[in-house]
């Protein structure tokens, strides 16, 4: 917990509110006998404090942006893939208690798991120190100038961008074909391959078919607009 509390850069006063945050309904059901409470609560408190904390982060950064594109911003920002990645640069599944069915089946790598986890940690900073303390630690790990670009550009409809450009000439074709993938079945890896008029011109890989698809268009538009 030491550990975990120094790259939180936060040390607990209660530290048994981050046991439970880390704790998971699995790990919970097995330990039944110890009235153990599962991350669930907190994951629930997490979402809202998150909630606020985005939006007023977005609220004082935006002041000419509209109530639409403000909502927009925030639900990229908080998405699960968005705390996944959090929880990844904190190695958060490194520290989670699980049961041993959820062990086996690679839990500690699981994307849905480890958002709620992510969550159910920032309602127990806040618990402890206050939403003063829950937001410096927002702030710190995922509301940045630099992670709001990254979203944006993860949002980008690539697949369209593409389309619109090839059909500024007649008769062309696009087509993606899946070409590959690995990895356990809770992170497997995607490759796809998007061709003009049967010819490979970009090539792309994601966590789905449909994120895969997206990053060969990527690749495609840049060599397109390149030429």
């Amino acid at each position: 917990m030491q550990e975990l509390e120094k790259k939180l850069n936060y040390t607990f006063r209660n530290p048994a509110l981050l046991s439970e945050a880390l704790s998971h309904s699995s790990y919970a059901n097995e330990h039944r006998s110890a009235h153990l409470n599962s991350n669930e609560r907190l994951e629930f408190l997490g979402d809202s404090v998150l909630g606020f904390v985005t939006a007023e982060f977005l609220f004082a950064a935006h002041p000419d942006l509209p109530e639409g594109d403000l909502t927009r911003i925030r639900a990229a920002l908080v998405c699960e893939q968005s705390l996944y990645e959090v929880a990844r640069k904190l190695d958060l599944g490194r520290y989670l208690k699980l049961g041993r069915g959820e062990e086996a089946g690679g839990g500690r790598e699981r994307t849905s798991i480890l958002a709620d986890a992510t969550e159910a940690v920032f309602a127990a900073v806040y618990l402890d120190g206050g939403i003063q303390a829950a937001s410096a630690l927002i702030h710190r790990v995922l509301l940045s100038a630099e992670r709001e670009e990254e979203v944006e550009e993860r949002r980008r409809d690539y697949k369209t961008a593409l389309q619109e450009l090839v059909q500024r000439q007649a008769d062309q074709v696009l087509t993606y074909r899946m070409v590959g993938e690995h990895g356990p079945d809770h992170a497997k890896i995607f490759s796809a391959e998007v061709l003009l008029n049967g010819k490979g011109i970009g090539s792309g890989s994601g966590h789905s078919k449909k994120e895969a698809e997206q990053a060969a268009a990527r690749s495609a538009l840049a060599l397109l607009e390149e030429k």
